[in-house]
C-alpha cells in the first residue's frame, strides 16, 4: 500500500530535501512509524507520545486528521498525507 506524504520545508532535512516521500501503514501512526525507519528523527517532530504535536497539522486528502480519528485515522492505498507546521503571527 503506497501513501504519498508531502513534507514541509522545515522537515526536509530528514528526507534529504525531498518534497514528498512514500510511506506505508494502516493508520497515520503506523505511517509515521514507517517514515521513521527511513527518515530517522522525523517522527519526533510530528508526534508527541500518542498524539500530534500541538503546532503540527496533518491532512489526509485535504481533511485535518484531528477532526477524523487523530493519529489513529485509517489510511487506504493511494491516500495523500500532508504535514504542515502551524503558522501564527500578525500585527499587534
Amino acid at each position: 500500500m503506497a501513501i504519498e506524504v508531502r513534507i514541509p520545508t522545515i522537515l526536509r532535512t530528514y528526507t534529504d530535501g525531498q518534497k514528498a516521500v512514500d510511506g506505508q501503514g494502516d493508520t497515520v501512526a503506523e505511517l509515521f512509524a514507517d517514515l521513521e525507519t527511513r527518515h530517522t528523527g522525523i517522527q519526533a517532530r510530528i508526534v508527541d507520545g500518542d498524539q500530534l504535536r500541538r503546532f503540527v497539522n496533518v491532512y489526509l486528502n485535504d481533511e485535518d486528521v484531528r477532526f477524523l480519528d487523530g493519529i489513529n485515522t485509517k489510511l487506504a492505498d493511494g491516500d495523500n498525507v500532508t504535514i504542515l507546521p502551524a503558522v501564527a503571527g500578525g500585527m499587534v
